[in-house]
């Protein structure tokens, strides 16, 4: 009986804190959004950041996308070839890419490289009490440090999530017809005619664009509200990783109910 109480207490206490944060990363959010006129009107402290998310992320991107591009070339090939359709790879390729693959796996490698860093700049700004020496100069730390970084991934990640497509469109390109011997025309040919603005590119464009949001805020949030140690720097860092990957995952299938639902 005293370990079920104990289990009810735990559980208790768990959904107690989880409301609890919920609430306050609402305030958080609010309060980013607030001081983000002031964070862009130093448009420097943005340009910094977006250099910081976006370029810095550039080489895992590419090189992730293409090689996701070469897999899914093989793979389209080895499936559609025994059907009579090897031709069209590059609708399979295209599709899978623009609606799901680009976005999904941009926004966990942004959320892995990018994120992850954010939290550590953050967190251990807060363990060195920069943030709290700011504060006492007068100096807003959420504008200053907080809303750059933001913005910086928000608006970075749709930008690596149209390259990393990119990249793979031209690594299916490159393994089914330079290597294989697939007919070049088909292969842009039917791309061309399958893939529509509305439904495929401005779709993935704002799923790019939702998870860069998520990702930004779960990452300067968690950086902001982690314990000031080194253990809890550390541990700030995994929430990050590990609440990004899931909540994109659970948005992916949200989003997509929606979007592509009845085509």
């Amino acid at each position: 009986m005293n370990g079920v109480l104990a289990a009810l207490r735990h559980v208790g206490a768990l959904t107690i804190d989880g409301i609890w944060r919920l609430g306050f990363a609402t305030r958080f959010l609010v309060a980013v959004l607030l001081a983000s006129g002031q964070s862009l009107r130093r448009i420097h402290l943005t340009v910094r950041e977006l250099y910081f998310s976006g370029v810095l992320s550039l080489l895992i991107i590419c090189v992730s996308g293409l090689f996701v591009g070469l897999v899914l070339g093989l793979q389209g090939y080895d499936i559609l070839q025994r059907y009579g359709s090897a031709d069209a790879v590059g609708v399979m390729v295209a599709l899978s890419l623009l609606r799901e693959l680009g976005p999904v796996i941009a926004a966990l490698l942004f959320a892995s490289r990018a994120g992850s860093a954010i939290t550590a700049e953050i967190g251990l700004m807060k363990a060195t009490e920069q943030l709290k020496a700011m504060d006492m100069m007068a100096v807003d730390p959420v504008a200053r440090v907080v809303a750059p970084r933001f913005w910086g991934g928000v608006l970075s990640m749709p930008l690596l999530a149209a390259l990393f497509s990119a990249m793979g469109v031209f690594g299916g390109w490159l393994i089914t017809v330079v290597v294989i011997g697939v007919d070049d025309g088909a292969f842009w040919s039917q791309m061309q005619a399958a893939v529509e603005i509305r439904y495929d590119i401005v779709n993935g464009v704002i799923k790019s664009f939702v998870f860069g949001f998520v990702v930004s805020l779960i990452a300067v949030f968690e950086g902001y509200d982690c314990h000031p140690t080194a253990e809890g720097v550390s541990r700030a860092i995994t929430r990050t990783v590990v609440t990004s990957a899931l909540v994109i995952l659970a948005l992916d299938f949200v989003l997509t109910s929606f979007m592509f639902r009845g085509l």
